[in-house]
């Protein structure tokens, strides 16, 4: 039997100074930021450990038992071809518990090393809660914890202005770090710490919004036994994840000095800016874009996954000239050269094996989605060449047919909110043509936030492709619309 991962596999590990205080060890922060710092470690002076926080009740049994050891498996398509590695990681130096011993929690912050705070609490961690009390041991939400701890640490040294935090969010909230300070200055109000507090948050600790993408889907058990035979050892944390990665963080250039990202001699993309709202809408637009104009065609066409809709040649042409011919064009905040090397990235993500992403679990609250992702890039494509872009047209009436709940027969469980799922349901009902439903569809100015139907042409040319859809000219109608 193979040995379980411990620090006798790694003798020469070296321990850093904890400069670095990681709210989570899920599998995204262990097989993401943990992996970055890491590689930091290794290549250049950065010497940073990290203490890993549980922000909820338990434990990180396996971690603890493995000496904060464990293993990245990284995969993905490069220049057309598989490529898979690992790596061991050391950067974690040890586990503390707050809901288990508080006083180690608060002696944590009181170290005069610390310096970086990173998280990732889920998307709902980042929230304020009135009953969460400075006398809780510890308080229930993060910020909250964050805040106490921050105050542990403004006590402690006396305000010093060198004693501040850089402050990492990666939750995927947009300005993620910007709502965190805003929560937890609403906690210094609540529990009436004094004034100079909230000054030293705001003047002497760096919050950055972010914005985050890997895929890291956790333990591969199919790979498993393979992998522990080519380690040496098994591993209960083997953290599998897409080779692709990006880390957007909106700071000033001096943030390089102490997290020296462009050092490494890994290639690591993570980029310092000014503004990462360029970033966030070239990801949406193209990499959530590509998603969302899929989904709709690929159930229609009885297909599960990406990576089989990439598999399928009529649907994954039609995608790819969605992005680069209609999309791309839309998109204003980066250099062409920019947003197709971008899109090249996000088709070979698509082509992944290893990456198995259902349309369906894709699907989940579609109407905001094309909203978001997809009506965007529609008019945008409009405004800049005055013609209305042919596929995202398409995709849009895919979308329609698809609220219709039901396909040749069988229900399509869709999964959005139930007025909105209701209402499409009473006016496919209620429609007797498409001409009337798109009409119907497109003037909703609850989902839109405008008349479409004011959009000269559109109309038409959703209700002609859902009239072809409806008489089953799908795969007829995306060949015609493939180049």
């Amino acid at each position: 039997m193979t040995q379980m991962l411990n620090g006798d596999h790694y003798p020469q590990r070296k321990r850093h100074p904890e400069r670095i205080v990681q709210f989570g060890g899920g599998n995204f922060l262990r097989g993401f930021v943990d992996w970055v710092v890491d590689v930091l470690n290794a290549e250049t002076d950065f010497a940073s450990g990290i203490a890993v926080v549980k922000a909820t009740p338990g434990a990180y049994d396996a971690l603890d038992e493995q000496d904060c050891l464990f293993t990245t498996y990284l995969h993905g398509i490069q220049a057309g071809e598989f490529v898979e590695e690992t790596r061991l990681i050391s950067a974690v130096n040890r586990t503390v518990y707050p809901y288990r011993d508080f006083a180690a929690y608060l002696a944590l912050a009181r170290q005069p090393e610390v310096r970086f705070i990173f998280s990732n609490t889920t998307e709902s961690g980042i929230v304020f809660s009135a009953d969460d009390a400075l006398a809780d041991e510890p308080p229930a939400t993060f910020p909250a914890k964050l805040t106490r701890f921050l105050y542990e640490r403004f006590l402690h040294f006396g305000g010093a202005p060198d004693k501040g935090c850089i402050i990492i969010p990666t939750e995927l909230i947009v300005d993620n770090a910007s709502r965190l300070r805003e929560i937890m200055l609403e906690y210094a109000s609540l529990w009436k710490l004094e004034p100079e507090f909230a000054t030293w948050v705001k003047a002497h600790n760096v919050f950055c919004n972010t914005l985050v993408d890997r895929i890291v889907s956790g333990f591969p058990q199919a790979d498993a036994q393979r992998l522990f035979a080519t380690l040496g050892y098994a591993d209960r944390l083997l953290a599998a994840g897409e080779l692709y990665h990006s880390w957007i963080i909106e700071a000033a250039p001096r943030l390089l000095t102490e997290f020296p990202v462009d050092k490494a001699q890994t290639p690591l993309n993570v980029k310092v800016v000014d503004d990462a709202a360029p970033y966030r809408t070239i990801k949406v637009r193209l990499l959530n874009g590509a998603h969302t104009a899929m989904v709709p065609l690929g159930i229609l066409l009885g297909i599960d996954s990406v990576r089989e809709a990439m598999q399928n040649e009529a649907l994954a042409s039609f995608i790819r000239d969605l992005i680069f011919h209609e999309v791309i064009p839309s998109v204003t905040e980066a250099s062409r050269g920019e947003l197709e090397a971008f899109a090249g990235a996000v088709f070979d993500r698509f082509r992944n094996p290893h990456i198995h992403h259902r349309l369906l679990t894709i699907a989940l609250n579609s109407s905001a989605k094309v909203k978001e992702r997809i009506l965007p890039s529609l008019l945008g494509y409009l405004d800049e060449t005055g013609e209305l872009p042919e596929r995202l047209v398409i995709a849009f009436a895919a979308f329609i047919r698809l609220y219709r709940g039901e396909w040749r027969g069988a229900s399509i469980p869709l999964n959005d909110d139930a007025a909105v799922l209701s209402w499409f349901n009473k006016q496919w009902a209620a429609a007797d043509s498409t001409e009337a439903l798109a009409q119907t569809v497109l003037g909703n100015k609850a989902f839109w936030d405008r008349d479409l139907t004011a959009v000269p042409g559109l109309a038409e040319k959703v209700s002609a492709s859902l009239r072809e859809i409806e008489e089953g000219g799908l795969i007829a109608l995306i060949g015609r619309a493939s180049r």
